[in-house]
């Protein structure tokens, strides 16, 4: 049964501006960027629900995108393996590297060392120093897709999701890699520390699969989608989180007992088609997009 305290999502602007799938989102405040299959990244304002004078036009896709700096500068790949990154204040282009030769799918800071994290379709993990931009590292890691990525312990420990299934950790002083555990059939798709349960960890897979891991032992399993998932946040100081699946679905879980509170499709004010990436904007706040060019907006209330 819940309690007066619990709350549920509502929808607060759905926005239709881009003419190709939208792959990724990043936010602050009352504005997020979106990077399409249209080959452009927009700009949209979460009070009015509105894009604003802000594009830019790409030469391909753009399947992962960044706010560094704290939010002065943008970074955005593509399925070439371009990566550009943009002044946001001056809306110049700051540098334009095509280190990577295939898709970039995960795009990650870690300002306690001034690093930049960039992973590819081939699984490559590149490391750039972010007030220079050199090139620190480039490690092929032969993993298949990296598509997701994070920071453990203050930016000490960086945990890699793979598409060989596997979830790698390095520590991020010489980057060398610490362990590495098989998590997920098919691919390990994306992943979360747990708020408040110390080297506890929560993934996604494409086998549809929610896994908790402690001390890289599995203790806990859940059939939580019908296909791939693609990203996990988590809301209201960790008592909550949301998953976005290949299979249309967005669902609220109670992040205690793990049950799903809601589940939101299209007939439902949700997505018609894949979710790939949700933007976490504060703690009852965050922003979805899917295959179907719909930027969403959610947010968390009282019953």
């Amino acid at each position: 049964m819940f309690t007066k305290e619990t709350l549920f999502l509502k929808k607060i602007h759905e926005i239709a501006g881009h003419a190709g799938a939208v792959y990724s989102v990043d936010g602050a405040g009352e504005v997020v960027y979106t990077g399409s299959g249209d080959h452009f990244v927009a700009r949209w304002n979460l009070a009015s629900g509105t894009q604003d004078a802000f594009s830019i036009q790409a030469d391909a896709s753009i399947y992962s995108l960044k706010l560094v700096q704290q939010g002065k500068q943008l970074i955005f790949g593509l399925t070439t393996g371009a990566l550009h990154v943009i002044d946001l204040a001056q809306k110049t282009e700051l540098r334009h590297f095509v280190q990577h030769r295939t898709a970039i799918f995960a795009i990650a800071e870690n300002p306690h060392l001034q690093h930049i994290y960039t992973t590819d379709a081939d699984g490559n993990l590149a490391i750039w120093k972010s007030d220079s931009w050199d090139l620190l590292l480039f490690l092929p890691l032969q993993t298949g897709k990296i598509r997701d990525m994070q920071l453990l312990n203050d930016g000490k420990l960086l945990l890699l999701a793979a598409q060989d299934g596997t979830i790698r950790m390095f520590e991020t002083r010489g980057y060398n890699e610490i362990a590495a555990f098989h998590a997920h059939t098919g691919g390990t798709n994306c992943l979360h520390p747990i708020p408040g349960k110390p080297g506890t960890i929560l993934s996604g897979g494409k086998d549809g699969y929610l896994r908790v891991w402690k001390d890289e032992k599995e203790v806990l399993a859940i059939p939580a989608h019908n296909f791939g998932i693609y990203r996990i946040i988590f809301l209201n100081d960790g008592k909550y989180f949301v998953t976005a699946s290949r299979d249309k679905t967005i669902k609220l879980w109670d992040a205690h007992t793990f049950n799903v509170l809601e589940r939101f499709e299209r007939k439902h004010g949700g997505h018609s088609h894949a979710v790939n990436d949700l933007c976490k904007i504060s703690e009852d706040l965050f922003v979805s997009v899917g295959d179907d060019k719909r930027i969403i907006s959610w947010r968390l209330e009282p019953a």
